[in-house]
């Protein structure tokens, strides 16, 4: 009876971490999907790289309210309807992208960006904190095999995104077969997500330990959320850029700018689903470490180098060294006995602020500059977080057989 019980939870932890997976591809398949068509939205909007930053700043409006918000939300609703519905808003949003386009209306791609944002920004959230769950129950690494399906959809978008491109399809057709496709996905692996994650169990007359010992005080933690945020922003920065960088400022067409992102989308999938190994014999914060500089390495050789080749090699490094940075960082922030599921949304929370909102801003000091020499920005922030990464060291010896030092 007690092994028919234990494979019954074998098989839910199994189903709940596959739906896990694929509902994490969707937004990798989404975001990528639009990337790569970011030169032709461009030249459909007759937009030059700052109106470009402005249309992507809808993205970060967007994410900033569904990043702020999915906390409290989950506090109070649980991860389950927070990332069906944020999932739902990145999946329709490109239908509204696609339809701005085939229009050349520039409010409309902002509008379709910014519900993306919204519904990324909460629904990752809130998958963090299912992921880190599951590595509690579990004792074992999973977060850096999600995020690795965030970075397979990337790969997934980019290569559809780099066919279309070089046929010329419809960016509107195109961006309506990514919505139908992940409006069937997330339908059909909703329902093996348990409800009830992330629900605040404190007593409403009683202070929390939130606010008994708030999370910004915590030396550790914020040290962790700026490691978070520096390799997001890197991640981010190729994600809304990478392509335009190469077409614009390399002189890469479009469809060879659209296979250095796939490139780079490559590097960070194959980062990620190595990563348990690596972390196993140099552990977390070495390979932290290593992440960040070859991250700030990759970003200052795209930004300086003349050579087409010598670029386009650079983004490999670019994607291993992001690669790792944010379930690294996010697993560490889970290292806690107390307010695990508080301290995952807070390193997460400043991670998709870097991610979501961090890129945007750059389109202005490229639009005042170049984007080569915007990239100098994330560069030098990664290079902070490689100095910082000491203080993400635990005081206390830690638990989980995965968590080596």
């Amino acid at each position: 009876m007690w092994q028919q019980f234990e494979r019954l939870v074998s098989m839910s932890i199994a189903r709940h971490k596959t739906a896990l997976c694929v509902l994490f591809l969707i937004p990798g398949v989404s975001i990528s999907s639009w990337v790569t068509r970011t030169p032709a939205i461009r030249d459909g909007l007759g937009a030059s790289t700052s109106q470009m930053g402005l249309v992507l700043f809808g993205l970060s409006l967007g994410a900033m309210v569904g990043i702020l918000a999915s906390g409290p939300l989950v506090s109070r609703f649980g991860t389950k309807p927070v990332i069906g519905t944020g999932v739902a808003f990145v999946v329709l949003s490109m239908l509204v992208i696609g339809l701005g386009s085939a229009l050349s209306v520039l409010p409309l791609v902002m509008g379709g960006l910014a519900v993306f944002g919204l519904g990324m920004g909460a629904s990752e959230v809130a998958m963090n904190i299912e992921g880190a769950e599951i590595e509690a129950r579990t004792g074992r690494p999973f977060l850096m095999a999600m995020h690795g399906m965030f970075s397979l959809g990337t790969v997934i978008g980019a290569a559809a995104g780099v066919v279309f491109t070089s046929v010329d399809f419809s960016v509107a057709l195109h961006l309506s077969i990514v919505s139908s496709v992940g409006l069937l996905a997330l339908f059909s692996n909703l329902r093996a997500i348990p409800a009830g994650t992330g629900l605040s169990r404190v007593p409403t007359n009683e202070p929390s330990s939130i606010e008994a010992a708030p999370l910004w005080r915590d030396t550790r933690l914020l040290g962790i959320g700026f490691v978070v945020l520096a390799l997001a922003l890197a991640e981010g920065t190729a994600n809304d850029w990478l392509p335009l960088i190469m077409v614009d400022e390399h002189g890469f067409d479009q469809s060879l700018g659209s296979m250095v992102y796939a490139t780079f989308a490559l590097s960070m999938t194959i980062g990620r689903f190595c990563g348990g190994f690596i972390v196993g014999i140099l552990g977390r914060l070495k390979v932290l470490t290593a992440s960040a500089m070859f991250a700030a390495l990759g970003l200052a050789l795209v930004s300086v180098l003349e050579n087409q080749v010598a670029a386009g090699a650079a983004v490999v490094l670019w994607g291993l060294g992001a690669s790792l940075g944010f379930p690294l960082a996010i697993s560490l922030a889970g290292d806690s006995e107390t307010n695990s599921a508080a301290r995952v949304s807070f390193a997460s929370t400043l991670g998709y602020i870097a991610f979501l909102v961090g890129p945007p801003a750059l389109g202005f000091l490229g639009g005042a500059f170049s984007l080569r020499g915007a990239l100098l920005v994330p560069m030098a922030v990664a290079i902070g977080a490689a100095f910082l990464i000491p203080v993400t060291q635990s005081r206390t010896r830690e638990a989980r057989v995965f968590s080596t030092h």
